[in-house]
């Protein structure tokens, strides 16, 4: 579904003539074949729309540190071009969720899995991950998670 909505927005893209759009998006479908590619080499399946969210989580991630980078070193138009690249990638990702929602998601996935301790980390990340891809900042996500099941 995913790859439609690039698609579809790529061609939007062309027609409006939007450069940074246009690369950008072109950006994204690379990074999906990348991911796609290094699957088929591990004997996997084509990356499914989770796979994606969070790759594109990885891509905004980059260009915030790029763009911090950029700001640190008197470079002001680069950190803005990073900055215009991040809102276009968020803007195919879905709401990201509030820090109070992500305590509860967290709250009622070790409920449901019946995590006791930090030993259970791991498996309440991955649920996280099945859940919640591309919803939300997994690593500050981790933290909470390290909170919630050291009481």
């Amino acid at each position: 579904m995913l790859r439609e909505t690039l698609t579809a927005a790529l061609k939007e893209a062309m027609k409006a003539k939007d450069s940074r759009r246009l690369s950008t998006i072109r950006l994204m479908q690379s990074a999906i074949k990348d991911r796609d590619i290094a699957n088929r080499g591990e004997g996997k399946a084509e990356a499914s729309d989770d796979d994606i969210l969070q790759l594109f989580a990885k891509l905004v991630k980059q260009r915030d540190e790029s763009a911090k980078i950029y700001e640190e070193n008197a470079r002001p138009e680069l950190a803005a071009q990073e900055r215009e690249e991040a809102a276009i990638i968020k803007g195919f990702m879905p709401e990201q969720m509030s820090d109070e929602k992500v305590r509860e998601a967290i709250a009622a996935i070790i409920a449901d899995i019946n995590a006791e301790g930090v030993r259970d980390m791991g498996k309440v990340m991955a649920a996280l991950k099945e859940r919640y891809a591309g919803q939300m900042d997994f690593a500050k996500a981790s933290g909470t998670v390290k909170e919630l099941l050291s009481k």
